[in-house]
């Protein structure tokens, strides 16, 4: 509920404070005392349009604040979803600057204006002529007969299994669609499956043809060159093994001189055993490498199978192009076991759509049955606004076979009856601006009974009525107020004089400025304004006498 409202700098109010109370509280005032700037200010808050007209002091900026007790409203999960924190007493803030740019807080939290009206409309709920508007939706309607249906737990179930026939549909039709496209890219994928296995690639063969293609295409030179090598290590005459045993000799001979020489020999001696085997590894070589044309042409065809091959596929080696082959085979292997895939979604959608009208007959069952209660209940309460022969009838119609949606199998439709013996038909094409104002407020007499609804606002809701009707829509306020807190704004002294609480608009104008304000009225005060709006400007005796009856009523 809302518990304090504060309002500076907007349009005609300079600087506003005022608590409000649980029950229902009644907003009285002349025409043109403020009423609408009072309303507006409180759509500030909640989201609405905003542009810097609406500044009293054009230099200084606007601030709507308010303060609402949330803690019956079960929104803790709400706030943590939307990362804010959660207080008992939530903050609501509006500001506008005199540049026109607008800001908004929740408990000191800045938030877009699309964050602010989703939280808001959780907490005020204004009644208006234009939101009569609503009663022609048939999304409302429905939600009317839910709410009357006390049914939140068949529309949770039947929600649950909408969202498994939906996915089990998305899942079906995304295999066919798959199926078509892959079977007839079947052909081509085995085509491409078969031409690179075909090549029956090793991972680094590439690499090693390469090394071999190079040393074979270089032999002659390279047996020339070892050639030369050989010769110098031991074939030639002037050959270093025999230098080194030449050296092996000579410090042999030194030894008995020093014996240092004795290591230094045989380190000589270890160096000439080196250099033999490595002449014999190079004489083995050369005996093994001999120019191969025919092999040098079979190496050439096989590694342009491979550059073709990797240019094709836009690949630079043989491991990319063995992946390639991996994938296509997993791709053959998936295409190819795709009936089965089909096969097995199918049965998933059959058993979904199975579970799904099990819950969907559940949840229009409740709803029939929340039928007649809702008829009688309205038709009773238009009757007891002057309405007598008002009709409503709540028709229950089934989509086609198969049909689905997120709310039913079944659309609800409110058709009415104003008059006796007439047609019934839909709401917007029958009921007249009264008819309809009184329609809602019975609906939402019905809500509130059933539901913790926030705040409700009624503005305007009097029009068209007086005497003992305004008396009755009064005492409808009252009894709504007894579980939420309404805030109602009329002329009527018989609506007024059912509230629990009691403020006045009023102007005042001081060194040719006028000022809009709102206090509460103490019980002497509220008899003279009931007096007042019974009367006009002169206080009767009779009128007071009259507003005084009222009030003990």
């Amino acid at each position: 509920m809302l518990k304090h409202l504060s309002v500076q700098n907007y349009v005609l109010i300079d600087q506003l404070d005022i608590q409000f109370g649980k029950g229902l509280s009644i907003i009285t005032g002349e025409t043109g005392a403020g009423k609408s700037i009072l309303l507006g200010a409180l759509g500030l808050m909640l989201g609405q349009r905003a542009d810097t007209d609406l500044l009293l002091d054009k230099k200084k900026k606007c601030i709507v604040e308010g303060v609402f007790d949330i803690r019956s409203y079960d929104l803790q999960s709400f706030f943590s979803d939307k990362e804010l924190d959660f207080e008992e007493d939530c903050t609501i803030r509006r500001e506008i600057n005199p540049e026109g740019k607008s800001r908004a807080f929740v408990n000191d939290s800045p938030v877009n204006l699309s964050l602010l009206k989703e939280i808001t409309s959780r907490l005020v709920d204004i009644h208006s002529q234009h939101e009569t508007l609503l009663l022609s939706d048939s999304r409302f309607q429905l939600n009317v007969t839910d709410a009357y249906a006390q049914n939140r737990k068949q529309l949770e179930n039947y929600r649950t299994a909408y969202t498994a026939w939906r996915q089990a549909k998305k899942v079906l039709a995304q295999l066919r669609e798959d199926e078509q496209k892959s079977k007839a890219d079947l052909d081509y994928l085995k085509f491409q499956y078969e031409e690179i296995s075909g090549l029956k690639l090793m991972d680094g063969e590439q690499e090693m043809l390469e090394s071999e293609q190079d040393k074979l295409a270089h032999a002659e030179d390279i047996l020339q060159q070892l050639d030369r090598v050989l010769h110098v290590l031991r074939d030639g005459d002037d050959n270093v093994v025999a230098h080194l045993n030449m050296v092996n000799q000579v410090l042999s001979g030194l030894q008995k001189f020093d014996s240092s020489f004795n290591l230094l020999n045989e380190r000589i001696q270890t160096a000439i055993i080196e250099i033999k085997d490595i002449h014999g590894e190079l004489e083995h070589y050369t005996g093994t490498l001999q120019a191969d044309p025919s092999r040098l042409e079979q190496i050439g065809e096989r590694l342009g199978s491979i550059y073709a091959m990797q240019k094709k596929h836009r690949l630079s080696s043989v491991k990319e192009l063995i992946q390639l082959q991996t994938e296509l085979e997993e791709k053959i292997s998936r295409i190819s076991s795709l009936d089965d895939h089909l096969l097995d979604a199918s049965k998933e959608l059959e058993i979904a759509e199975k579970q799904l009208k099990k819950e969907g007959e559940a949840l229009t069952q409740s709803r029939r049955n929340a039928v007649p209660g809702i008829e009688k209940e309205i038709m009773k309460q238009l009757a007891d606004l002057s309405m007598p022969h008002a009709l409503l009838r709540v028709a229950v119609v089934d989509e086609a076979e198969g049909v689905f949606s997120s709310d039913g199998m079944e659309k609800i439709q409110f058709l009415f009856s104003a008059n006796k013996g007439g047609d019934f038909k839909e709401l917007s094409k029958v009921a007249s601006g009264g008819e309809m104002s009184r329609l809602m407020l019975c609906i939402k007499s019905v809500l509130a009974r059933l539901s913790a609804m926030p705040t409700v606002i009624f503005d305007e809701i009097d029009t068209g009525i007086s005497g003992e009707t305004a008396a009755r829509v009064g005492s409808i306020l009252k009894q709504m107020g007894r579980k939420h807190q309404v805030l109602a704004i009329t002329h009527l002294p018989q609506m007024a004089s059912k509230g629990d609480e009691h403020f006045l608009v009023y102007k005042e104008v001081k060194k040719g400025t006028t000022r809009s304000f709102l206090r509460k009225l103490t019980e002497a005060e509220r008899i003279n304004e009931i007096a007042r709006m019974l009367s006009g400007e002169e206080l009767t005796t009779a009128a007071l006498e009259n507003a005084r009856e009222l009030l003990n009523q």
